[in-house]
């Protein structure tokens, strides 16, 4: 071994089988043992260097020595390491944080495709709620939320890579999965209009096949395609409440009027009227303007525009207050990956910062935020929310909660289905690889570079 790899630097070793990064060892499973990494008390990860074990002893006498050293006193070790009160961040290699995110997309997302595909998601998905009335639509629900999340990074494409590879295969996933659900003959045919509720879900599934038109919508059949532009269609006998829900309605003729060049006009604009002229200057204590109201404004405008619609000009000024929201949202993300519980719907998890993660596939984050610095702080958010098991129930379903099974902090209309809304936060994976949001170095956020006494600047308001 090499002299720099010294007890009083061990902290904690991985194994894994698939991949560098490793996976926290659930109480239920034993690791796989393929790679060996250490990890250094001086807040870096030694990943330079890697060794492959093969020998079976080895590995046994290598994993003894660990079980040892982390039962040991924390003391003992306390008298080799720096007295540092700093918060020091421990991060991962740039590649290993893209592979950490689709990991951790295909834990949540997988169960509900796989099922989907199947035709046995109804059969085999876990059912919880704080009121039984809203488990009708959790199986519509939690397959709109993921696609939703996922379609950008769908619409990557296939590619000779190894996740280029593992995308062809969700893809198929999700065409199969789409086929049925909405197939009045399948066990899950689930996306019809059933009640008010299900105009929410069939709207965020919407939003994401605008998301993935070439590589979703274009590969699916002809009458695929018909029966979903029948059941949006049909949306059309629920009338939204005066609120945010008008966007649902937007949201859905914004998709019959890209993939058929026409719509009810009136339901498409009215909720945008409604937010330019006045409720924008409203001000309430909660996440819906990241987790539905900006992103879905940007996409119907984008949409609008597109066709020339007058309401299509107000894009240019939302994306700029999406853009200011966005830094807002980086800021309140803690150097331990938490953030402030503010109104309803926290059981969404990281899916409130949905408009922080569009507006990094979209490119229109402030110029002094990094984009590599939004990487860092929602990775954080991932490993404090998805590293281990905590989320899930033992059959691999999300469970209710903020972090751990938590019922109380639902409001009545959570169910399980609803707990997919978190996949929003996979939007930048719609990027490349090779896009400055996935190789810049890794950087402190805000609040991170404040407790640690750095550079902070002051917050900067946008002058329009």
């Amino acid at each position: 071994t090499r002299n720099d790899f010294r007890l009083a630097d061990i902290q904690i070793a991985r194994v894994c089988h698939q991949c560098p990064r490793g996976q926290d060892n659930h109480p239920d499973q034993k690791p796989s043992q393929h790679f060996l990494q250490p990890v250094t008390s001086g807040g870096h990860k030694a990943r330079s260097f890697m060794f492959h074990i093969h020998q079976l002893d080895l590995i046994k006498n290598l994993n003894n020595m660990f079980n040892k050293l982390l039962f040991m006193s924390n003391s003992f070790f306390g008298r080799f390491k720096k007295r540092d009160n700093k918060v020091v961040e421990e991060h991962l290699p740039i590649r290993e944080d893209r592979i950490f995110w689709v990991e951790t997309l295909q834990k949540i997302a997988f169960p509900v495709l796989n099922n989907l595909k199947k035709g046995s998601l109804k059969k085999n998905m876990s059912l919880e709620a704080s009121n039984s009335e809203s488990n009708k639509i959790a199986h519509l629900e939690a397959f709109a939320n993921v696609f939703n999340g996922i379609a950008p990074w769908l619409e990557l494409g296939p590619d000779e890579s190894e996740e280029g590879r593992l995308r062809e295969k969700y893809i198929l996933l999700t065409l199969k999965a789409i086929g049925n659900a909405v197939d009045s003959n399948n066990n899950d045919y689930i996306i019809f209009t059933e009640n008010k509720q299900s105009l929410m879900s069939i709207a965020l599934f919407a939003q994401g096949l605008l998301r993935s038109k070439t590589q979703i919508w274009n590969n699916l059949s002809m009458d695929v395609q018909a029966r979903i532009i029948y059941e949006l269609k049909n949306t059309r006998i629920i009338a939204p409440f005066e609120n945010h829900w008008l966007l649902f309605t937007s949201m859905i003729e914004a998709t019959l009027l890209e993939f058929t060049g026409e719509c009810d006009k009136e339901r498409l604009t009215y909720g945008v009227r409604k937010f330019r002229d006045e409720w924008y200057l409203e001000f309430d204590v909660n996440y819906y303007n990241s987790i539905f109201i900006h992103p879905m404004l940007n996409d119907i405008l984008k949409i609008m525009r597109k066709y020339s619609i007058g309401e299509g000009e107000l894009l240019d000024v939302q994306l700029m207050r999406s853009s200011r929201y966005a830094s807002q949202l980086e800021r309140i993300i803690s150097p331990e990956g938490s953030y402030p519980l503010l109104g309803k719907s926290l059981t969404f998890r990281c899916g409130v910062f949905h408009l922080l993660s569009q507006a990094s596939l979209f490119k229109i984050l402030p110029r002094n935020i990094e984009p590599s610095q939004v990487r860092s702080a929602l990775t954080k958010v991932l490993e404090t929310q998805f590293e281990g098991y905590q989320n899930f129930d033992d059959k691999g379903w999300l469970s209710i909660g903020l972090n751990g099974h938590q019922i109380e902090i639902a409001e009545n209309c959570i169910n399980t289905g609803s707990l997919y809304a978190c996949c929003t936060i996979f939007l930048p994976l719609g990027l490349s690889f090779n896009d400055s949001f996935w190789v810049g170095p890794f950087e402190e956020w805000t609040t991170l570079k404040a407790w640690n006494g750095n550079l902070v600047e002051s917050d900067q308001p946008i002058d329009f």
